[in-house]
């Protein structure tokens, strides 16, 4: 029986690029140009969309001011609820990566799942969190995410993970979500060229075969004033677990990629190569061992 879905990422740049605008006006401007993207990817059809990391405004943690925490909102909160009807109007579920603020003073960088109807299914915190210069500094918003690797079974049968920008360096938690049965693993990022463009087409895709799932990795574009850190570099991409790439987008522009994903191939790929019948994780101990 196949199992096909339409996946759809979008990568976008920010739209007001002044320090002295309000935090409120940045992110509704961020959201409105958003909408029309993600009307159009209902409209193409797409079944399950994942916008990038922190949709709704800058990547403000170049920074290290508490201005910013202003962009904190629950979650589920006002901007999930926004993407609830607009998922229930196109039978479209959604990745929606916003900055959450569970209570006064503490924030994690979050995405919301949401299914084919709307519904809210739960979230997930990005577990690793930066502190790399020039530019990174995101301890000074986000706690580490306490909630591990939760994995998302939609309406349609599809179960869905998510990685958060920096975490994707860490293989640990991407071959947790695939034990804990990801099929699509989304990752949300901003990140600039100069600092990890070389890893960016390399270690996804290395997961994505590692564990046979398919990876669905997005990236903002352009330069973010004032704080210039570089380009981000956009090169949003849905990946196979073959490591093949079904779908790219453009280095510098505003795109809604979509690729068809056949979710038959982690069966085909997985009776090849049986890394998971292989494991040994009786010897894995000193992996969560602290170092000396």
């Amino acid at each position: 029986m196949a199992r096909t879905v339409k996946v759809g990422l979008i990568q976008a740049g920010n739209v007001i690029n002044d320090e002295k605008a309000s935090v409120a006006d940045i992110q509704a401007a961020m959201l409105e140009k958003h909408m029309k993207m993600i009307h159009e990817a209902g409209q193409k059809g797409v079944q399950i969309l994942g916008l990038q990391e922190i949709f709704n405004g800058p990547y403000f943690c170049p920074s290290q001011s508490p201005r910013w925490y202003d962009a904190a909102e629950a979650v589920p909160g006002p901007t999930v609820e926004t993407m609830q009807a607009v998922a229930k109007k196109y039978n479209m579920a959604m990745i929606v990566p916003v900055y959450e603020r569970e209570m006064a003073g503490v924030y994690y960088n979050t995405a919301a799942v949401l299914d084919h109807d709307g519904t809210y299914l739960g979230k997930y915190r990005k577990t690793h969190i930066p502190q790399v210069n020039p530019g990174f500094f995101e301890k000074f918003y986000f706690k580490p995410g306490n909630l591990g690797y939760p994995v998302f079974k939609l309406s349609s049968g599809i179960t869905v993970g998510v990685y958060i920008c920096y975490d994707r360096h860490f293989p640990e938690g991407a071959r947790l979500l695939a034990l804990h049965g990801a099929e699509i693993i989304f990752n949300p990022s901003a990140t600039v060229a100069g600092l990890s463009q070389y890893l960016w087409r390399l270690e996804q895709p290395a997961h994505a075969v590692a564990s046979g799932t398919f990876w669905a990795c997005s990236n903002r574009v352009g330069t973010e004033a004032p704080w210039n850190i570089g380009k981000f570099y956009g090169n949003s991409y849905i990946v196979d677990p073959r490591g093949q790439f079904l779908a790219s987008a453009s280095e510098d522009a505003d795109e809604l990629v979509i690729a068809d994903c056949d979710l038959e191939k982690i069966e085909e790929v997985r009776r090849t190569w049986q890394f998971f019948r292989d494991r040994r994780p009786d010897l894995y101990g000193d992996l969560t061992k602290e170092l000396p």
